[in-house]
């Protein structure tokens, strides 16, 4: 039987008290409560919803309705601990019963956990899908389903389900058994970034092809996108933090962790305070890094992409990427760490020919069938074409997304549009230099030596092999050998060369490389900038000018003595200090000077719990003033 509207007036009555009594907010924001009220009604749902864009309250808002309906617990199938800690602290200050159960604790604990579930004393429980999925968990659910107290679940990460999706778990597969084993109880699979295919994949693996698709906008309109030719990745990552970024949390991505380490060692003897992070680094040092990151006000982690996953970390005022990731639901995901909290924020990333040559011979060197190494190639050479795009970078983001959109004016090629030049004549030497030496040798050589051959460069290789007397010797000594880098890698991008991974990286001719030999098809590059500068369109910005632009020098103070005190607490607890209060609710309590609990009322982010537990102190921190 359909609703009555009666009864959708009540539910929208419940779940925005639930908003407003336990979380602090007057407004849902996008589709959140369309998606709350469709799951509290018990129907399934898969949304995708931009990083910082409220997931979390899709699923949590629809737990507490649902319970205080009687309906039990609801399950958060999540893949990381330190997200189920964070998670699950925050709903303790918020006032809601949840806990988590994971490797971390002790059998004790866990039993303590499970005695609690079973007695319906829990509204949200927090496992990863190797737990769920074992004998011993599922049995507790069928008690807990038989007496009509298992309510919803919710499958946090769902990207990880799909093989096409950018972080495939394969444990997230065995989870199809709840649908299977419990048909009519709810389920919301959620994500960040997943494609049409990615999406199309969840549905069928999880099972949820009945279910209602709430499919957000993309786009993080406040993420500044730049991404630069690699020279000096070093040098052009302390510049940007230097000139943009300094006192600021971030993120930088790696691709090895040895690079990692060296990375964070060079920041620290610069003086930016910075911690590694990789599957490299023993257990508790790697837990110890991301609490020390997740709690510090000015903190650069420097990490592999086993970091990041569930970081709810507010204030990451930019992220780098110091190697191409392998796509862009991948570099997406990533990026969308930076600025979680609506405040400008920057992604910038450098790459080089090495990058596209590293990516390709990974995907070679895989055991994937070839069907799936051919998605993987097009997913590298779509990035790819973003990296070397004269456009609009956003625009092509989100047209990957399937959303389209106009040019942003927020992203390095809007506000300063890129210098071009013809290549053509320069891709035609190249090509014609892999074509001879294959000719003459019969075996092939690297960018390097192609790249030598051309500009006329004598090397012991070039002598040894007799590549003087080629015709293409020279011929374009007139190049510099980064203009022949950026020739290459769109000749690789546009399968116009093929890498072979295992005979030493070397180049072959491809499909598309015979039109271009016949100057059918025109290659236009951006020209290279000679070395990184400040951008005259941009000042630099320090850590106060972002954390309250609104605020006079008296609310500033008001500012920064609520800053200080919300450390202290959050040491107290053991808990990252956004999960006391968000930056927002701080300038915004700054901002009205209250003198009462009355005027806390109505500040974003000051639950009733939270009203209850800090409204004193806070009002204590302004009167010392």
């Amino acid at each position: 039987m359909r609703p009555t509207i009666h009864q959708h007036q009540n539910r929208a009555l419940t779940i925005h008290s639930i908003l407003q009594q336990v979380f602090g907010y007057e407004d849902f924001i996008g589709p959140q409560q369309a998606i709350i009220e469709h799951v509290v009604a018990g129907g399934d749902a898969l949304v995708l919803m931009p990083t910082g864009g409220g997931k979390s309250l899709c699923y949590q808002i629809p737990a507490i309705a649902r319970a205080r309906a009687g309906h039990g617990v609801t399950v958060v199938i999540s893949p990381l601990i330190a997200l189920m800690h964070d998670q699950v602290g925050a709903l303790h200050e918020a006032g809601v019963d949840a806990a988590f159960l994971n490797s971390s604790q002790s059998t004790e604990e866990a039993g303590q956990i499970e005695r609690q579930l079973l007695h319906g004393a829990i509204t949200l429980l927090y496992a990863a899908p190797e737990r769920v999925t074992t004998a011993g968990f599922l049995a507790r659910l069928d008690s807990l389903h038989e007496r009509g107290l298992l309510s919803m679940f919710a499958i946090d990460e769902a990207h990880c389900v799909s093989q096409w999706g950018h972080d495939f778990r394969p444990e997230y597969g065995a989870l199809t058994v709840l649908h299977e084993r419990y048909p009519s109880v709810p389920r919301m699979a959620l994500t960040a970034t997943a494609d049409a295919l990615t999406r199309s994949d969840i549905l069928e693996r999880l099972q949820l092809q009945r279910a209602r698709q709430f499919v957000s906008s993309c786009d993080r309109p406040n993420i500044r996108y730049t991404i630069v030719e690699k020279h000096d990745a070093i040098g052009q990552l302390l510049h940007f933090i230097g000139s943009e970024h300094a006192g600021e949390s971030g993120i930088v991505y790696c691709q090895s962790r040895r690079r990692v380490d060296d990375v964070a060692r060079i920041l620290c003897e610069r003086g930016i305070a910075a911690l590694p992070y990789h599957a490299g680094l023993d257990a508790g040092l790697r837990q110890s890094n991301q609490n020390r990151f997740l709690a510090a006000e000015s903190m650069v982690m420097v990490a592999t992409i086993a970091f990041g996953m569930g970081i709810d970390k507010p204030d990451v005022r930019f992220v780098a990427h110091l190697d191409m990731p392998k796509n862009i639901e991948g570099y997406y995901q990533e990026t969308g760490r930076a600025g979680r909290d609506g405040k400008p924020a920057d992604a910038w990333m450098c790459y080089g020919l090495n990058d596209v040559v590293n990516q390709r011979r990974m995907i070679e060197e895989s055991t994937a069938a070839e069907e799936h190494k051919q998605g993987l190639r097009g997913k590298l050479d779509t990035l790819l074409a973003l990296a070397e795009a004269t456009d609009c970078r956003r625009v092509r983001l989100l047209q990957y997304f399937g959303e389209a959109s106009k040019p942003c004016g927020n992203c390095d090629n809007c506000l300063s549009a890129p210098a071009l030049w013809d290549g053509t004549d320069a891709a035609r030497m190249l090509l014609s230099t892999v074509y001879r030496i294959r000719q003459l040798n019969d075996i092939g050589f690297g960018t390097g030596h192609i790249i030598d051959v051309v500009r006329g460069k004598t090397t012991e290789k070039v002598e040894q092999h007799g590549h003087r007397g080629l015709s293409t010797f020279g011929v374009g000594a007139s190049y510099s050998e980064r203009q022949l880098r950026g020739v290459l890698r769109q000749l690789i991008s546009i399968g116009a060369l093929s890498i072979n991974p295992h005979d030493f990286n070397t180049l072959t001719l491809a499909q598309a490389a015979r039109s271009i030999l016949r100057g059918e098809v025109p290659i236009r590059l951006r020209q290279s900038a000679a070395r990184p500068g400040a951008r005259p369109d941009r000042p630099v910005r320090t850590a106060l000018i972002r954390a309250a632009p609104g605020l006079d020098k008296p609310g500033h103070d008001r500012f920064v003595a609520l800053k200080s005190w919300r450390a202290h607490v959050a040491r107290e607890h053991n808990l990252p200090a956004y999960v006391i209060f968000h930056d927002a609710t701080l300038e915004a309590i700054a901002q009205r000077c209250p003198r009462s609990l009355e005027d806390l009322q109505g500040i974003s982010g000051i639950g009733q719990k939270k009203m209850q537990t800090y409204g004193e102190d806070v009002l204590r921190v302004l009167a010392e003033l």
